[in-house]
């Protein structure tokens, strides 16, 4: 059999009409080397941003306990916040934990974010401070925490049940802000049986003196033969609601008890009692957000 002839370099093969070429691939130009080391020019990296101490200081305010930031901003621009014995009231303004920060002439100083929530039993006012000297729930909170917390929110002094107490100032005020609509669950006890006529016109809504008064749900609680005992949930946070949509039907509210604010239960709390949220609660209330934007 006859050999085929040997293709010369640049030749082209008569069975496949293939060209050869003479010239082996660079590696070189791939970025590889003969040895098998990358040639190829390294991305240079983003410049690594140097860590900064620097906070505004309306959320150096606010992380105080004091307020929320929109509160802060009010202050600063009222000329009421000095950082080193200097008034600023421009926003935006930045400073550092060495500046020494204060409002009205008293130091201010940033604070572990903390929670609690407290079974509130009557008689107890919800205020930080009476001028009467009554009871507040102040004095159910005095020793559960070093730093210097306040409730979220008021339940009158006869009213029972959950209360929330921070010193995160953004999310106590985007929990009481309206646009949060903030749900809340009461158990109600009346003087007498609530017609089923009157339990129509509350589910309709109510024309009260300060507006329309409007519940989420109600339902009598337990046997239908005690038309006493309702449970109610709205998001309202109109002062004495309650009490005063029932007012208005010729009923008193006998026992008004809170089992329920913004995801959070008493379960296992007993009255007069307090506790921590776990982290997974603080989580879920940091999730809650307000249609206006954060506080």
């Amino acid at each position: 059999m006859r050999k085929p002839k040997s293709t010369k370099k640049g030749s082209t093969n008569p069975r496949t009409k293939k060209t050869f070429s003479s010239k082996k691939k660079s590696f070189s130009a791939r970025g590889v080397s003969k040895k098998g080391k990358s040639t190829a020019t390294k991305k240079e990296s983003a410049p690594v941003k140097k860590p900064t101490d620097e906070i505004r200081l309306n959320k150096y305010v606010a992380n105080t306990g004091l307020c929320s930031r929109r509160e802060a901003d009010k202050l600063i621009e009222q000329g009421k916040i000095k950082v080193n014995g200097k008034v600023i009231s421009e926003l935006g303004t930045k400073v550092s934990i060495k500046d020494k920060i204060s409002f009205n002439g008293k130091p201010l100083k940033t604070q572990n974010h903390v929670y609690f929530l407290l079974n509130k039993p009557k008689n107890y006012i919800t205020t930080t401070k009476d001028p009467k000297e009554r009871k507040t729930v102040m004095h159910l909170m005095a020793n559960v925490c070093k730093e210097r917390i306040y409730p979220v929110g008021r339940l009158d002094r006869m009213t029972t049940g959950l209360l929330l107490f921070t010193n995160d100032g953004d999310t106590a005020k985007k929990l009481t802000h309206p646009s949060s609509e903030i749900q809340k669950m009461y158990t109600v006890d009346l003087n007498k049986n609530l017609k089923v006529s009157d339990l129509d016109k509350i589910k309709e809504g109510l024309e009260l003196e300060d507006g329309f008064a409007t519940v989420d749900s109600i339902h009598f609680d337990g046997e239908k033969l005690n038309k006493k005992k309702l449970i109610l949930t709205l998001h309202s946070g109109k002062n004495r609601i309650i009490r005063r949509i029932f007012e208005h039907l010729d009923y008193t509210v006998v026992k008004l008890d809170r089992i329920y604010f913004a995801g959070l239960n008493k379960k296992d709390l007993p009255r007069g009692r307090s506790r921590a949220l776990t982290q997974m609660e603080v989580n879920m209330l940091h999730m809650i957000k307000s249609k206006k934007g954060p506080a």
